[in-house]
C-alpha cells in the first residue's frame, strides 16, 4: 500500500515551491547556485547576562533539499529581492533544520545583512 502521507506531503512541497516561491541566490565563495526559496520568519527568545528576555526574529528561507545539493553552513549568503542573508546558526539549533518529517526541505536561518551591491 502507498505511504499517502508521504506522497501528500511531496505534493505539497512541490507545490508551495511552485507557486509560493521565488527565485534567490545562493552562494558559498567561489560558487552560486540559483535556486526557488520560500521566505519564513522564527521568532527567537533570547535572556542576556542580567536575565532581560530580548525578543527578535530571523529570516528564513526554504529551499529543496535536491535543488540546493549541499547543506547549509554558517556564513553562506543568500541575495533576496536586492538583499543579502547570512546563514546563522541560531542558539543550539544549528543554522538550519528540517522544514518537514520527510527531510525534502532546508529550513535556513539568517540575519539581513545589507544591499546586494
Amino acid at each position: 500500500m502507498a505511504d499517502l502521507l508521504r506522497q501528500g506531503s511531496q505534493w505539497l512541497e512541490q507545490m508551495r515551491t511552485a507557486h509560493c516561491s521565488s527565485p534567490v541566490e545562493y552562494r558559498r565563495p567561489p560558487d552560486a547556485v540559483t535556486v526557488n526559496a520560500t521566505y519564513g520568519k522564527t521568532d527567537v527568545e533570547l535572556a542576556d547576562e542580567s536575565g532581560l528576555t530580548v525578543r527578535s526574529h530571523v529570516w528564513d528561507f526554504m529551499i529543496l533539499a535536491d535543488a540546493l545539493g549541499l547543506e547549509p553552513e554558517p556564513g553562506d549568503v543568500i541575495a533576496a529581492d536586492g538583499r543579502r542573508y547570512e546563514v546563522m546558526n541560531l542558539g543550539g539549533e544549528g543554522c538550519w533544520r528540517w522544514s518537514d518529517p520527510y527531510r525534502t526541505t532546508y529550513r535556513i536561518h539568517t540575519k539581513d545583512i545589507g544591499a546586494d551591491t
